[in-house]
C-alpha cells in the first residue's frame, strides 16, 4: 500500500552523505518536504537541490527537506558532498522507499524531459557542472514531492509529470503559512 494524503509517516532510516544515519524522528514537531530525486548524478536533480539551497532564506526556521536519491551512498556523496546543503541528503540504495511512497518511472517522462527542459538541461550541465558522468540508479524514475505537516501527516503529493518536474517553489512557501482559522457566522450558531 502506498502513501496517501492524511497518512502518517512513521517510519524512515536511511544512510545520510554526511556519514551518519537519518531518521524521520529527527525532523518531529517540524514542517517538512520529502523529495524523492533521480540518480545521483541527475543533472535536474542536482539543479533543484542547489535550488533550495540558494533559496532556503526564504523557508521557515520550523521546516526542513528530507532529499531522497535512488543510489548508493557512495556514488551520492561522490555527486552531491559539494552541494553544502542545509539538510539531510539520504541514500536509498534499495529504493525501499521508492516503492512505499509508490514512486513512478517513465521512459516517455525521461524524453519530455530532455526535450521540453533542454535550456534546463544545458544550464545544470554547462553551467553548473551537474553533468551525469555516472548513471547508477533508475534513469526512469520521476521526481516527486511530500508536503508533511509538524504531526507527521502527508498534507500534499506531487508527482513529478516528467524528469525535472518538482513541486513549485512558490506551493512549498504557501505551504508554510500557517492555516488560518476561519470567522464563526453569529447566523450560523443555534
Amino acid at each position: 500500500m502506498a502513501y496517501q494524503i492524511g497518512d502518517t509517516i512513521i517510519k524512515l532510516s536511511l544512510p545520510a552523505i554526511d556519514g551518519n544515519s537519518f531518521s524521520i524522528e529527527q525532523v518531529k514537531g517540524k514542517r517538512y518536504m520529502l523529495s524523492f530525486m533521480r540518480f545521483a548524478a541527475c543533472p535536474f536533480c542536482q539543479l533543484r537541490i542547489h535550488q533550495l539551497i540558494s533559496r532556503w532564506q526564504e523557508l521557515d526556521e520550523n521546516f526542513t527537506v528530507i532529499a531522497v536519491f535512488d543510489s548508493s551512498l557512495e556514488n551520492l556523496q561522490k555527486q552531491s558532498t559539494n552541494q553544502q546543503a542545509p539538510f539531510p541528503i539520504l541514500a536509498d540504495e534499495q529504493a525501499i522507499y521508492y516503492h512505499q511512497f509508490a514512486i513512478k518511472h517513465s521512459v516517455a517522462g525521461m524524453f519530455k524531459a530532455m526535450l521540453f527542459r533542454m535550456p534546463t538541461l544545458l544550464y545544470a550541465m554547462a553551467v553548473k557542472g551537474y553533468f551525469p558522468s555516472t548513471l547508477k540508479g533508475s534513469v526512469t524514475t520521476l521526481p516527486a514531492d511530500f508536503l508533511v505537516d509538524e504531526n507527521g501527516v502527508i498534507d500534499s503529493i506531487y508527482y513529478g509529470k516528467d524528469s525535472g518536474d518538482h513541486l513549485s517553489f512558490d506551493k512549498i512557501k504557501a505551504f508554510l503559512i500557517p492555516h488560518k482559522l476561519q470567522p464563526i457566522s453569529i447566523d450560523n450558531i443555534d
